[in-house]
């Protein structure tokens, strides 16, 4: 056993104990940072494979955009960020999600570990071949899907200030109401 496969179990640990708490916690807000540890641990992973780009790709990606598109949907929609007892569900769906969630993961491994073998170069898959690739045929997409991000910015932002003109409307102590 070498030190980078120790480090990768460690970040491979840290991965899967953020990504539990990241669906086990029962605040949004709380749910979201763990999910921005817990993909940062997998860019960490795919650092220590060497696979540096797709690190960057992850972060860049995942924490830096879809977390953040996350986290600002919450503050401009202004949803509940505790516990919210209309959306929570009985013990027993729980823990039978739990066990579904456990028998997806045993099925996985008893699938992916027979496959796994040393690990071998595979043709085309350098960096600099991954690049060309995402920077040539699929740049649009990546843009496209920027665009996507944004604009559900944008609506978020707009809903939210309709609900909040909504309730002024609503309320009859508002200020500039009629009696």
């Amino acid at each position: 056993m070498t030190a980078l496969d120790v480090v990768f179990g460690a970040v491979a640990l840290v991965a899967a104990a953020s990504g539990l708490l990241a669906v086990t916690t029962r605040h949004v807000v709380h749910a979201a940072l763990w999910l921005v540890v817990c993909l940062g641990s997998v860019a960490g992973c795919y650092l220590v494979l060497g696979a540096e780009f797709v690190a960057l790709v992850q972060l860049l990606v995942y924490v830096g955009a879809v977390v953040v598109l996350v986290l600002f949907a919450l503050m401009l929609t202004r949803a509940p960020i505790g516990p919210n007892e209309e959306v929570s569900t009985s013990l027993a769906h729980r823990i039978l999600a739990a066990v579904l969630g456990a028998a997806v993961t045993a099925l996985l491994l008893a699938v992916l570990l027979p496959i796994a073998g040393p690990a071998r170069e595979r043709p085309g898959t350098t960096s600099t071949a991954v690049a060309e690739q995402l920077f040539g045929t699929w740049v649009w997409p990546f843009e496209v899907l920027s665009l996507l991000l944004l604009v559900s910015l944008v609506a978020a932002f707009a809903v939210s200030r309709m609900l909040r003109s909504a309730e002024a409307g609503a309320d009859p102590d508002a200020e500039g109401a009629e009696p």
